[in-house]
């Protein structure tokens, strides 16, 4: 059976470490390029790889398969804007995971997530689609990511840890066991978590406190289908 091939949705940091993956052995086909609004960038190579054109030139891309990798810090709700914008189907977004992460066999991987080098997920973990999991992540026992969260390098969650959805925890955060990370709520690096962190509210700070809203405070998705088990 043939793998049909892989296209990256956007060609900024997040999408060449996932393309990157995906060329390391993440992914089991072709990885044909990149599709990004800038209109600077169609026509142009990106680490070897060509940028086809715009977001939207996947309507005509029938025979690929997608992976959303956006979302930075001040625009972590973009991934889900674009999964909404392009209405495709669940089996038309792949799976990349680095073949140096470490996921233990009963882990559940949602569609369109990206998983980077150096993540360990341990036992009767639950990750969402189009979650983006940053280097050496580590997800212990009975975690639940939700989909469309984004976890920076180097987070840590303790066992029975909830991420809600669309949720960004900055780099090095680290969560006591089995607290709530609010929908659309952030973290900021280090922040080390000892309660849970009500949705669309930014945190920081060891411990973590209430600094105000996060930006993603006015984003107000329509609902999308979640895993089995999702809230």
């Amino acid at each position: 059976m043939t793998v049909p091939g892989l296209v990256v949705i956007g060609s900024g940091g997040f999408g060449r470490e996932a393309a990157r993956a995906a060329l390391d052995g993440g992914f089991p086909g072709a990885v044909l390029g990149f599709l990004d609004d800038a209109p600077d960038r169609t026509g142009t190579m990106v680490d070897g790889l060509p940028v086809l054109g715009p977001i939207s030139l996947a309507a005509e891309l029938g025979d690929a398969v997608f992976v959303v990798a956006t979302g930075r810090p001040d625009q972590y709700t973009s991934r889900h804007s674009i999964v909404q914008r392009l209405g495709l189907d669940d089996d038309r977004y792949a799976r990349v995971v680095h073949p140096r992460a470490s996921l233990a066999g009963d882990t559940a991987l949602g569609c369109g997530s990206v998983v980077l080098a150096g993540v360990v997920a341990t036992a009767a973990v639950t990750i969402g689609r189009h979650v983006a999991l940053m280097p050496n992540v580590v997800l212990t026992h009975d975690v639940v990511v939700a989909e469309f969260a984004t976890i920076a390098s180097s987070v840590a969650l303790a066992g029975g840890t909830r991420v809600d959805q669309g949720a960004y925890l900055g780099t090095a955060t680290l969560v006591r066991q089995g607290l709530t990370i609010g929908e659309w709520a952030m973290t900021g690096m280090g922040a080390m978590v000892l309660t849970d962190v009500p949705a669309r509210r930014l945190w920081f700070g060891a411990p973590a406190r209430d600094r105000g809203a996060s930006p993603a405070v006015g984003y107000r998705p329509m609902r999308t289908p979640t895993l089995e088990g999702e809230a």
